[in-house]
């Protein structure tokens, strides 16, 4: 088994600034109003089961419709691109509607384990171990928890100022990563 730790905190990095937990703040405080009660554990471990089967059979997933990981991870590199535009720029480019009857489905699937997730994991997986990633995935299930446990407390706490910020930051971070991911594949397209 492959066990480093500087390579697991920097799997676990990128996934928490994809994930973006804490900016999700606000609509899962909407989510909370609108439904009463938010299922963390069922939301985590969905969340969870989702990113671990991607992450193993993501891969012959895209073989079986014919595209390539490099193919993917250019992809993948250009949606991190946009959603880290998002998150520094404070704008909206993609639209998903959450309707009122929301069950636990749109948290785990569109809100924590999305497009943008499930990307990054086929984008990274080149270039870290399986283990690294396995730990990435389950250190930010914990955290998602806890968040999702904890979501009145950390508002207040953080305020609108620090969410906001904490976005930004982690919105430049996303944005390195979709830059690096894009020279890293895209070269390999015209080759």
């Amino acid at each position: 088994m492959y066990f480093n730790i500087k390579e697991i905190l920097t799997v676990t990095a990128i996934m928490f600034a994809v994930i973006d937990i804490i900016g999700a703040i606000p609509v899962l405080v909407s989510l909370k109003q609108r439904m009463g009660e938010i299922h963390s554990e069922k939301a985590a471990t969905v969340s969870l089961v989702i990113m671990i089967a991607f992450l193993f059979i993501g891969e012959s997933i895209l073989e079986f419709i014919g595209i390539e990981i490099k193919d993917f991870a250019t992809a993948g590199s250009l949606i991190i691109f946009f959603i880290a535009m998002e998150m520094i720029l404070g704008i909206r480019l993609y639209k998903d509607e959450i309707p009122a009857t929301a069950s636990i489905v749109p948290i785990a699937f569109p809100l924590i384990a999305g497009s943008g997730t499930l990307t990054t994991i086929l984008s990274i997986r080149e270039k870290y171990h399986t283990e690294s990633m396995v730990i990435g995935i389950f250190l930010n299930v914990v955290l998602v928890y806890l968040v999702l446990k904890n979501t009145k407390h950390i508002e207040r706490l953080l305020g609108v100022g620090g969410i906001a910020i904490v976005r930004k930051v982690f919105g430049i971070i996303l944005l390195a990563i979709a830059i690096k991911l894009f020279r890293t594949y895209a070269g390999s397209l015209f080759s």
